[in-house]
């Protein structure tokens, strides 16, 4: 059980990042065992796209339906989390036969069933928010309400992080196939859009601005996908219709700099002073001065080998 938690958290989550919904939404939704995107500019129009949907629907609801009703978002989130758990396993069962002719499914089991888990886990946050709010709202016990009231506003939090998340890697679906999370992106968003337009339910908007709230989800969410597959083919090789197993090797992260490496020029070797103390300067100080007195080294100094120049010593040199 340790290892799957870690495996499933990366070790990051303690006890007391519970105090803090998104922390713990950002862990449990966005798990060790996704791989690294390898596109950054793909990721960040995924979040221009979550967060221009996001206050756009907001928006909506607040300011043109005439107030903000909880009920009625949770009702909505229950309703595409029933189209998610219908739609995703369609859609991935569909590819699944596409991917059967060029390889085997068996390695792609652990894949598929962590991701069946991250869609699990996400739909049973959903409905239990759902049930909290309902709850809390039917009872009339003060003690009830405060303590409701607390835990329906981290769910909250830990939910709509969540769905942040989920939304930009689709539950994970790219540890099955690199174009997996743009595909199941662009078959949910049309899905969801289409019964509003078939049923007339613009929101309040008219015919025209509502055609286009509707379909500018789609439309953009399709733009981003295609522009995301199309580069992981240019660039990776990767292709919807080819088996996972089948797609060349992709580079790996570059590995960080090791502690105390030189900051300088790669292929230049370090550079010292060469006339440093100590670092063989033939014309800096040594360990021993050749000069000094008494070191016998000095033809001029005194010592035992005598100075020819001294001063001339009035004894004679023949002495009785």
């Amino acid at each position: 059980m340790t290892r799957t938690i870690g495996r499933w958290t990366g070790g990051t989550l303690t006890a007391r990042s519970f105090l803090k919904p998104h922390k713990v939404a950002e862990v449990v939704f966005h798990p060790a065992w996704i791989p690294p995107s390898l596109d950054p500019a793909i990721d960040k129009l995924k979040r221009i796209r979550v967060i221009a949907g996001a206050v756009a629907s907001i928006g909506v609801y607040t300011v043109l339906e005439g107030g903000f009703d909880v009920t009625e978002l949770l009702e909505n989130a229950l309703t595409a989390s029933a189209v998610l758990l219908f739609l995703t396993p369609v859609t991935v069962g569909v590819m699944l036969l596409v991917w059967r002719r060029t390889g085997t499914l068996r390695q792609l089991r652990t894949p598929l069933l962590n991701s069946l888990a991250l869609l699990l886990l996400f739909i049973g946050s959903v409905v239990a928010l759902a049930l909290l709010v309902q709850t809390t709202n039917a009872t009339h016990s003060p003690l009830v309400i405060i303590a409701g009231g607390a835990a329906m506003m981290w769910m909250l939090v830990f939910v709509a992080r969540g769905a942040f998340r989920v939304t930009g890697n689709f539950f994970g679906t790219g540890a099955v196939h690199r174009c997996l999370p743009a595909l199941l992106s662009t078959v949910t968003s049309w899905l969801v859009a289409v019964p509003d337009l078939v049923t007339g339910d613009l929101h309040g908007l008219g015919l025209t601005l509502g055609v286009v709230f509707i379909l500018g989800a789609p439309v953009t969410v399709t733009a981003i996908a295609l522009l995301e597959t199309g580069r992981l083919k240019r660039r990776y090789g990767i292709r919807l219709g080819a088996h996972p197993a089948g797609h060349p090797p992709v580079p790996g992260p570059v590995p960080p700099m090791p502690p105390g490496a030189p900051t300088g020029h790669p292929y230049i070797p370090p550079q010292g002073n060469p006339y440093a103390s100590g670092s063989g300067n033939p014309y800096g100080p040594g360990t021993g001065d050749p000069y000094a007195p008494g070191t016998g080294g000095s033809p001029y100094g005194p010592g035992a080998g005598g100075n020819p120049y001294a001063p001339y010593n009035p004894r004679a040199p023949y002495g009785p």
